[in-house]
């Protein structure tokens, strides 16, 4: 099942180089139909997940090169369920967003699209630290190519930053992942991930193991002060491919954070969490700082993630089932919310050319629909209690508090949640209130177009997933809590066989007194 969701996308993508180039309109209609297969195959593995059980399912281990201990070894559990039906939900409305935007050389971007999500999803399921990192690596190609090929006037330039950025970070993993496979077993070489947790790393080596995985993840979040690619690779990639990286390659990194750090460093994790927790702080108020001086909707926006994204690092770090929860829970919020946002920012830059947030004021009696639509989505991006983004910020939140020495981390990112609330209230505001004033260009038009039937492809899902999560998040929860409590707990994901380690023990008392009690 998970070999066919993988690489179903890479096949199809094969298949597209034999279309015509010059048959655009087949072309999106059969990427559309792939990416809507794809959907339905990750949403029957979500059907088939058994939310009770906080191990990995679906697990398909083949040998693959043996004499280096490196094998094809695939599953999936809790923490990275829903990541996948993230990817594949985002990767479909990405396509009818493209319908239109994307005009030059249609075939080639919907080409490296199918390999993104391949390549994307290869990294939610790889169990092998060799495999892991071949998915990792490939999923940087189709991004630049679609940065640099499709995206605004400073595409070159924000395409190489994103690629030397990440690759700079790539290095130290690749080393990481050496050791980890060749120095620290006592036989052949091993890369299986849960082999290696089993074994446990030597307390000695685990810092400077963690911190060199830990700083490839943090420039793929990215975290502060790793985050300066961010406005570039955003504003000027192309509405899918913006959507696509703020809202699924980002959480390619809190994941690493997840599944690697904790899990292989629970010592280090436990040493280093004040200071990640501490970046993650300071990304949420310098994001929310830098959202409130940008003069164009999708620079605000962008800005936004940053801080988005240090609240899923500030729950990751609490070492809590709590706070790892909520953070799970919160990647699929701001997927959702921050994807339909740049999503409708795009359709208002398609009527009147121009995202500059000065140009615009009382829209909605221009556009009722999208106004309505996209106050929704603004008020989900502020977490109010109802919608999908308040119960992920409230349980981070709680982790925090329970798992940080100081409440001073919970307060200072409750702080950030005031400060989204301002610049997001504000700029809604003042685009779609007062007096109607818009950009030269719709003024030779006889009317603005409310929200067209493709448009609302892509919006009505957002709103309905936004309203139904925030009313019923237990649907979510429930396949997240079991493999929480399993990553939080030192212990969890060895084999119930296998000796804890004691440095593991000693290094998440709190933790382990909670999970003995």
């Amino acid at each position: 099942m998970l070999t066919s969701i993988t690489f179903f996308p890479l096949l199809a993508a094969a298949i597209l180089l034999f279309l015509p180039s010059r048959s655009t309109e087949h072309i999106r209609r059969y990427v559309l139909g792939v990416t809507l297969i794809e959907l339905l195959l990750t949403l029957a593995l979500f059907a088939g997940f058994d939310g009770a059980k906080g191990t990995m399912q679906s697990v398909e281990q083949y040998p693959w090169i043996t004499s280096l201990g490196i094998s094809y070894h695939l599953g999936v559990d809790g923490l990275s369920l829903f990541l996948l039906v993230l990817m594949a939900f985002l990767t479909c409305l990405s396509v009818i967003a493209s319908w239109h935007s994307v005009q030059q050389n249609v075939k080639a971007f919907f080409f490296f699209m199918l390999m993104l999500e391949t390549s994307v999803i290869g990294v939610f399921v790889a169990l092998d630290l060799v495999l892991f990192y071949v998915f990792w690596e490939f999923m940087l190609i189709p991004m630049y190519f679609m940065i640099g090929g499709w995206g605004g006037p400073r595409r070159v330039y924000a395409a190489l930053k994103f690629f030397i950025y990440t690759i700079a970070g790539s290095l130290l993993m690749l080393v990481a992942i050496i050791a980890l496979g060749v120095l620290h077993n006592s036989g052949a070489p091993d890369f299986d991930l849960l082999s290696i947790m089993r074994r446990g790393v030597q307390p000695g080596d685990q810092t400077w193991l963690f911190l060199a995985l830990a700083l490839a993840f943090a420039v793929k979040v990215p975290l502060f002060p790793l985050h300066t690619w961010l406005p570039d690779a955003y504003v000027e990639a192309p509405t899918p491919g913006t959507v696509l990286l703020a809202c699924v390659l980002s959480k390619v990194g809190a994941y690493g954070f997840l599944r690697f750090c904790l899990g292989l460093f629970p010592a280090a994790s436990r040493d280093f969490a004040p200071w990640l927790a501490t970046l993650a702080v300071i990304g949420i108020l310098y994001g929310a700082y830098l959202a409130l001086t940008r003069p164009d909707m999708k620079g605000l926006i962008a800005y936004s993630s940053l801080g988005h994204m240090g609240f899923i690092v500030l729950g990751i770090f609490a070492l809590t089932p709590e706070g790892i929860a909520g953070s799970v829970l919160q990647m699929v919020n701001h997927g959702i919310s921050t994807g339909v946002l740049f999503f409708m920012v795009a359709m208002m830059y398609e009527r009147w050319g121009s995202r500059l947030i000065a140009d615009f004021s009382g829209l909605h009696r221009a556009v009722p629909v999208l106004s309505l639509t996209l106050f929704v989505a603004a008020l989900s991006s502020i977490s109010l209690p109802g919608l999908n983004g308040f119960v992920g910020e409230f349980l981070i939140l709680l982790g925090a508090f329970k798992g940080y020495q100081s409440a001073a981390f919970s307060i200072l990112g409750a702080l950030g949640v005031v400060l989204a609330a301002f610049y997001i209230i504000y700029w809604y505001r003042r685009v779609f209130h007062g007096p109607l004033v818009t950009p030269v260009m719709p003024r030779s038009a006889p009317a603005v177009r409310d929200l067209s039937g493709r448009e609302l492809a892509i919006v009505v899902p957002c709103m309905v997933l936004i309203i139904f999560f925030g009313i019923a998040p237990g649907i979510l929860l429930d396949k997240i809590d079991a493999s929480a409590q399993a990553w939080a707990a030192p212990n969890g994901v060895r084999a119930a066989s296998a000796p804890v380690p004691s440095h593991a023990l000693a290094a998440l008392p709190f933790v382990a007194d909670q999970h003995s009690r």
